[in-house]
């Protein structure tokens, strides 16, 4: 047996549905008449979470033997545009970083621009999936190249762009020689 005495467990997830859920609850009149309850009123950009009550899990589907074993219920804000960006860029094992060390496999360096960074942070935000989906917009912009690359020695860098996460576009490879083209042009010549 395990003494769980000093451990503190933190449950989390996406909890979809469970905003709704709150809302139906604030949204309640008291004692039946048409006057809004004082205090709990959510206001446009207000986080819904932030009002949880373990009612509301219950309702959600949550049994309430369970409920009863987290004392403290807690709601994180949204990710935001510039979250995702550190998130993409700042952890030591940031995502960005990790393409970058599989492009030099390759001898080739992988560079994000600004533009490039912010439409996957605002294509992750727009899907509702945060941090999650992070890697599958990335993925999904390099794979033509990431599957090319090893067949190409002549390329020297590889620039991803606004264009290439919102347009569906290739990336931008530079060679030796300093010609600038996307993957698609470099396959029509071949």
């Amino acid at each position: 047996t395990i003494d769980t005495t000093n451990v503190l467990f933190i449950c989390g997830g996406a909890f979809a549905g469970l905003d709704k859920i709150i809302e139906r609850r604030i949204g309640k009149n008291s004692l039946g008449f048409a006057e809004e309850l004082q205090g709990t009123k959510i206001e446009k950009g207000d986080n819904v979470y932030a009002h949880v009550m373990p009612e509301d899990l219950t309702k959600f589907g949550l049994i309430p033997e369970f409920i009863g074993r987290l004392p403290i219920i807690s709601a994180v804000h949204p990710l935001l545009e510039k979250d995702l960006i550190n998130i993409l860029t700042e952890p030591k094992n940031a995502l960005v970083k990790q393409y970058n060390r599989f492009f030099q496999y390759d001898n080739v360096e992988l560079v994000f621009t600004d533009g490039a960074l912010s439409a996957i942070a605002q294509l992750a935000i727009e899907r509702q999936t945060g941090a999650r989906g992070l890697r599958s917009i990335i993925e999904n912009a390099l794979l033509d190249v990431m599957f090319e690359l090893p067949g190409r020695e002549d390329v020297t860098k590889c620039v991803v762009t606004r264009e290439t996460i919102e347009r569906h576009q290739a990336p931008t490879l530079v060679t030796e020689a300093g010609a600038v083209g996307a993957l698609e042009d470099e396959e029509q010549t071949a």
